[in-house]
C-alpha cells in the first residue's frame, strides 16, 4: 500500500500533461501511485499517459469510453486508489519539488489527520508566480491538529480539492464522491472540512496552479455555469443530513452568495440573454437557503445581497454600471493630474536652469535603488574631505531609508529633485541620470560605472539584438558626451569604455571606490556582519550571485539550491543574491534552512565581506570579490548560449578566477573535494587579481574626490602593490587555518 495516491483527471491538456505527471514522478518522496484518468480526451492525452505508464510502474493509466467531466473522472481515480492518503492534481497544474516529502513529514508529525491543507501559487504564462493571498490561514501554530470550529478561517481559502491531502479511509467512511458538472469542488471541499475529525495545515507552496490564457472552464461562456446552484444545494443537503453541522449554515450561505454574485458579475461566463434568468435563480437560491446570521458584513455587500433577495435585476445592473463609470472617472483623474504636474515641473526646471550653480553634489545609483556602489563610497569621502560641498542622494521612496542621515534625500520627479539637477555643480552616477537632464556649462558629471565588463557593453551591442533590446544607440552616445570623467578599475575597463562609449571625457584609472571597504574592514567587522546575516559561526558561507540571461524572457536558477545544500552538508551555508533586474528573490518560502536569501540586503560589499567564497557564473562581482583574495568558483553551464546571445570580452573558461564547473555535479564535487580552495585555484585567482585589481587598494575614493572635487592631479595616494595588500580576512577560512595550526602544534 503506497503512502499517496495521486489522482490526475485528464482532458484536453496535452500541452501541459508532461510537466504535470513529471512533477509527481520526479518527487524525492517516491512512495506513491499515480492514477491518470483519460476522460475520453480528443487530443494526445491518452497516448501521453500510456507512454509514461509504460516507463514507470507507479503509473496506472485509466481510459474512459465517454467524456464524463472532471468530478466523475476523479471518482474513477478514487475507485483505483490504494494509498493511505489521496491527493488530487489537475492535468495542467504541477507539484512543486519536494512537496510530497513535506506533506509526508507533516502528516507523520501530526499523527495522520483526516485532512491536511497546504498552499499553492498561481503561475501565469508570463512566468510570474503569485502565492495565495490567504496563506496566513495556513500558519502552523497552536495544536498540531484541530477541527474546523477551531480554525474557521480555512473557509477563506479557495474552495478547491487539489490543495489538500485526504486520508482515504476517512473519504470512504464519509462516502464522499464528486458530483457531475461545473463547480464540483464545492460539494466535496466544504463537507470534507466540516466532517473532518482532525485537520492540520502545511505552510508551504505545494502546487503551482496554472492560469491558462484561454480555455479555462471559468473563462468559458456557457449555460453550464447555472450548475453552481445545484452544487450548493448538495452542500446544504449534506448539512441538513447532519444536525451537528447546522452551525455552519450561515457561513456557507455567505460563501454561496458571494460565489453566485461573482459568477453573475464576471461577464464572460454567462451567455447573452441569460443574465436575467440567472438572477432569478439566484433570488430563489438566496431565499431557500438564507439563514439567521448569514448576512454580509459590509454595507456595500448587504445592498448587493438585498437586491438579489428582492429580485431587482435591473437595479443591480444599473448600480453596477454606475460603479464602473465611477471607477473609470477615478482611474483617469490621476492621469490628468499627473500631466498637469509634469508640465509644472518642466517649467520649474527651465527656471532653475537660469539660476547660478551652487556647491552641491548629486549622487544616484542603479536607477534610484538606494545608497550603494561607487557613488556611495565617493559621497562618504566627499563629506569627509570636502565639507563645503553639500551632498544629496536620489532614491525612490522605498529606498530612502538606506541614505545616511547626513546626506540630503531627494525623491525622483519632485521640485527639489529638478532643482538639484539644475543647480548642483557635481553629478555622480553609476548608470544614467534622467534623459531630460540638460548639462550646463560648469557642471561636472562623473560616470563611475558599476563593474568590470566581461559581457559586451555600449556600442558593442549593436550587433547583438537579444541583449540590446531596442537600445537607442544615438541617445547612448549623446549621454556619454555629457560625461566629464569616466572611472575605471583596470586597463581592460579603460580600453572597453573608451571604445564602446566614444566621447571626449577623461578616464580616471583609479580603482573602484566601492571596493575600498575590503581593505578597511577587519576581522571584527566580518564577524559582526556574519552574525547580522545569520551565518553560523562554524559554517563556510558561499555567496551565490548569478547574472541575468539576455536570451531568456524570465530568469530562473540554473542550480537546484536545495540539492546543492544537502550534498555539501551542514558545514556550508549558501547566501543567494538575485540580480536587481530579476524582480523577485531566487528562493521560495520553503527553502532549505542552509540557503539564506540575501537579495534584499542593501550592500553587496558587506555580503562579500561576510562570505568565505563566491559562486557565480558571469557576474562582474567576481572582479570585485577577487580583491578579497578569497576563493571564487565559476558555474558556466551555458557558456556557449551566453556567449552567443550577449558576447564576452574574453573566454572566462580559459582565464578564470578559480575552479570552473560545467554541471551541477561538477560544482558539488569541486566543493566536496576541497578543490575550490586548493593550490590550483589560488594560482588562478592570483593571476586574475593581478590583471583586474591593480588599483583597488583601499584609496580609490580618496583619489577620485581629490581629483574631481578638489582639482588635484598630483600627489594623489600612491597605489599599494597587490602583494602588499592585506584585505579583510575570511572568518571560516581563518578559523580552519587556526585549527590546522593548532593540530600541528599538538
Amino acid at each position: 500500500m503506497p503512502r499517496f495516491s495521486v489522482i490526475v483527471p485528464v482532458y484536453k491538456v496535452q500541452a501541459y500533461l508532461h510537466d504535470c505527471l513529471s512533477s509527481v514522478l520526479s518527487q524525492c518522496y517516491d512512495d506513491l501511485e499515480l492514477i491518470a484518468v483519460d476522460d475520453c480526451s480528443p487530443d494526445a492525452c491518452g497516448a501521453i499517459i500510456d507512454e509514461i505508464a509504460a516507463r514507470d510502474r507507479r503509473v496506472t493509466a485509466v481510459h474512459l469510453d465517454v467524456n464524463t467531466g472532471l468530478g466523475p473522472a476523479r471518482n474513477t481515480g478514487l475507485a483505483h486508489a490504494t494509498g493511505d492518503y489521496v491527493v488530487f492534481l489537475d492535468g495542467d497544474d504541477t507539484l512543486t519539488p519536494g512537496a510530497l516529502q513535506a506533506i509526508a513529514d507533516r502528516l507523520k508529525e501530526t499523527g495522520d489527520p483526516d485532512v491536511l491543507v497546504y498552499d499553492y501559487a498561481r503561475t501565469y504564462w508570463s512566468g510570474e508566480r503569485v502565492r495565495n493571498k490567504s496563506a496566513a490561514q495556513l500558519a502552523e501554530t497552536g495544536p498540531d491538529t484541530f477541527t474546523l470550529a477551531d480554525r474557521p478561517g480555512l473557509l477563506k481559502l479557495l474552495s478547491v480539492v487539489w490543495n489538500k491531502a485526504y486520508r482515504r479511509e476517512f473519504v470512504e467512511e464519509q462516502g464522499f464522491r464528486f458530483a457531475p458538472g461545473f463547480y464540483e469542488d464545492a460539494p466535496w471541499t466544504y463537507p470534507a472540512l466540516m466532517a473532518a475529525g482532525s485537520l492540520t495545515t502545511l505552510d508551504r507552496v505545494c502546487v503551482h496552479y496554472h492560469q491558462r490564457r484561454q480555455g479555462s472552464i471559468l473563462s468559458t461562456t456557457s449555460r453550464r455555469h447555472f450548475d453552481l446552484f445545484d452544487q450548493y444545494d448538495r452542500v446544504f443537503a449534506f448539512i441538513d443530513s447532519r444536525p451537528e453541522l447546522a452551525c455552519w449554515r450561515p457561513l456557507i450561505f455567505r460563501k454561496m452568495a458571494d460565489h453566485v454574485l461573482t459568477v453573475f458579475t464576471t461577464r464572460v461566463r454567462l451567455p447573452r440573454g441569460s443574465r436575467a434568468e440567472f438572477f432569478r435563480r439566484a433570488r430563489a437560491q438566496y431565499r431557500r437557503h438564507r439563514s439567521p446570521g448569514g448576512g454580509p458584513r459590509t454595507l456595500r455587500v448587504r445592498v448587493r445581497h438585498g437586491l438579489v433577495r428582492l429580485g431587482a435585476h435591473r437595479t443591480y445592473r444599473s448600480l453596477g454600471a454606475l460603479r464602473a463609470l465611477r471607477a473609470r472617472v477615478v482611474r483617469h483623474t490621476p492621469a490628468l493630474g499627473r500631466l498637469l504636474r509634469a508640465a509644472v515641473l518642466r517649467l520649474h526646471y527651465r527656471v532653475q536652469l537660469r539660476l547660478p550653480l551652487r556647491e552641491e553634489a548629486v549622487f544616484a545609483a542603479y536607477g534610484h535603488r538606494g545608497y550603494s556602489c561607487n557613488p556611495a563610497a565617493i559621497e562618504a569621502k566627499v563629506r569627509e574631505l570636502v565639507p563645503r560641498v553639500r551632498t544629496s542622494w536620489i532614491a525612490a521612496p522605498e529606498h530612502l531609508h538606506t541614505v545616511p542621515p547626513a546626506t540630503r534625500k531627494l525623491r525622483p520627479a519632485t521640485f527639489a529633485y529638478w532643482t538639484a539637477l539644475a543647480r548642483a555643480k557635481y553629478l555622480v552616477n553609476n548608470t544614467d541620470f534622467d534623459h531630460r537632464l540638460v548639462k550646463r556649462d560648469g557642471q561636472v558629471l562623473l560616470q563611475t560605472h558599476h563593474g568590470t565588463p566581461l559581457k559586451t557593453m555600449g556600442l558593442d551591442l549593436m550587433d547583438r539584438p537579444a541583449a540590446a533590446r531596442g537600445t537607442d544607440f544615438a541617445a547612448l552616445v549623446a549621454r556619454a558626451d555629457q560625461w566629464d570623467y569616466s572611472l575605471s578599475a583596470n586597463v581592460h575597463s579603460t580600453l572597453t569604455w573608451e571604445r564602446t562609449y566614444p566621447s571626449g571625457y577623461t578616464t580616471l584609472e583609479y580603482g573602484y571606490p566601492r571596493n575600498d571597504v575590503f581593505h578597511q574592514a577587519n576581522a571584527a567587522d566580518v564577524a559582526r556582519l556574519r552574525e547580522l546575516i545569520g551565518i553560523p559561526a562554524d559554517a563556510t558561507a558561499v555567496l551565490y550571485a548569478p547574472t541575468p540571461r539576455d536570451y531568456r524572457r524570465s530568469q530562473h536558477l540554473p542550480l537546484d539550491l536545495e540539492r546543492v545544500a544537502r550534498r555539501l552538508g551542514p558545514g556550508f551555508v549558501l547566501l543567494t543574491r538575485a540580480h536587481f533586474s530579476y524582480g523577485a528573490p531566487l528562493t521560495g518560502e520553503d527553502t532549505h534552512p542552509r540557503v539564506i536569501d540575501v537579495s534584499a540586503h542593501p550592500s553587496v560589499e558587506q555580503l562579500c565581506l561576510a562570505a568565505d567564497a563566491l559562486l557565480t557564473d558571469y557576474s562582474s562581482l567576481m572582479f570585485d570579490y577577487a580583491n578579497l583574495d578569497r576563493p571564487i568558483v565559476v558555474h558556466a553551464d551555458d557558456w556557449e548560449a551566453y556567449q552567443a546571445a550577449r558576447g564576452t570580452y574574453f573566454d572566462l573558461r580559459a582565464f578564470p578566477p578559480g575552479a570552473v564547473a560545467r554541471t551541477e555535479d561538477e560544482l558539488i564535487d569541486i566543493f566536496s573535494t576541497g578543490h575550490w580552495r586548493g593550490s590550483r585555484s589560488a594560482q588562478l585567482r592570483a593571476a586574475f587579481r593581478a590583471r583586474f585589481c591593480p588599483y583597488d587598494d583601499g584609496h580609490a575614493a580618496e583619489r577620485v574626490v581629490r581629483r574631481v572635487f578638489l582639482g588635484q592631479s598630483a600627489n594623489l595616494p600612491a597605489f599599494v602593490p597587490v602583494e602588499d595588500r592585506r584585505p579583510a580576512p575570511s572568518a571560516a577560512l581563518r578559523s580552519a587555518a587556526a585549527q590546522r595550526e593548532l593540530a600541528g602544534l599538538v
